[in-house]
C-alpha cells in the first residue's frame, strides 16, 4: 500500500478514533454499529469470531457479552491476545474440516452469535473477488448449520455483485429474518456490505 493511502487513512476519523480508543482496527466500529441497530449480541452470549484477525470484532464482542459470555475468534493469521479468561483463539483456516472439528468441540452447547468480517484473498478482478467472498460466506454458512443455536445470530461480509441475491435466498431458508446492511463507519468506495441473519431456524 502506498504512501498515499496511509496518508488518507490517518486522516480518517475511525481509525483515527479507534486508535485513540485501543482497539485493534477500525473495523470494530462495523460491528458496533451493527449491534446498536439489529441488537445481535447479548450479555451472556456464547460469540464465534470467524476470520477474527486482527481482532477488533473480538474486542467489541468480548465487551457485549460480558464476563458470563464467552467469545471464540478463528483466524489463519496470528492475533493479539485478549487478556480474558473467556476469550478463546484457534489458529487456522475456517473452511479446513479440522479447523471446524475443533470449533465444534471448544464451543459444544453451540453459539448464539457467529460474526465474520473475513475477507478473500484480493485480485482487484472485481467479479473474481466478489465469487470469492460469496464462497467464504457459504463457509460461514455451513458452520452456521453446525454450531448456532435454534433462534441464533449471524452477521457475515460480503462483496456485491451478481450471486449476492442467490445468499441472502439461502440464508432466508435458514433465518426467519436477513437484511443487507451498510454501517456508517463502511467505506462508500467498498463494495463490501454486512448481511444480518437474525433466529435461526436449525438444526
Amino acid at each position: 500500500m502506498g504512501k498515499r493511502w496511509w496518508r488518507q487513512r490517518k486522516k480518517d476519523y475511525y481509525y483515527r478514533l479507534a486508535k485513540k480508543e485501543k482497539y485493534y482496527s477500525r473495523a470494530a466500529y462495523k460491528l458496533i454499529q451493527l449491534n446498536k441497530k439489529f441488537k445481535l449480541i447479548r450479555r451472556g452470549n456464547v460469540v464465534l469470531d470467524l476470520g477474527a484477525a486482527p481482532g477488533g470484532w473480538s474486542q467489541v464482542a468480548i465487551k457485549l457479552v460480558g464476563s458470563k459470555g464467552k467469545v471464540v475468534a478463528v483466524d489463519i493469521k496470528k492475533m493479539k491476545p485478549l487478556k480474558y479468561e473467556n476469550f478463546s483463539f484457534i489458529q487456522g483456516d475456517f473452511t479446513d474440516p479440522k479447523i471446524q472439528k475443533k470449533i465444534k468441540e471448544i464451543t459444544e452447547g453451540g453459539v448464539d452469535v457467529i460474526i465474520s468480517d473475513a475477507s478473500p484473498s484480493l485480485s482487484g478482478i472485481k467479479d473474481l473477488d466478489h465469487i470469492r467472498s460469496i464462497e467464504l460466506c457459504k463457509s460461514v454458512i455451513n458452520i452456521a448449520k453446525n454450531v448456532l443455536k435454534r433462534g441464533g445470530n449471524l452477521v457475515v461480509k460480503v462483496f456485491q455483485g451478481p450471486e449476492f441475491k442467490n445468499l441472502l435466498d439461502e440464508l432466508k431458508n435458514e433465518f426467519k429474518y436477513v437484511k443487507a446492511s451498510k454501517p456508517p463507519s463502511s467505506e462508500k468506495s467498498s463494495a463490501e456490505i454486512y448481511v444480518v441473519a437474525k433466529y435461526f431456524v436449525g438444526p
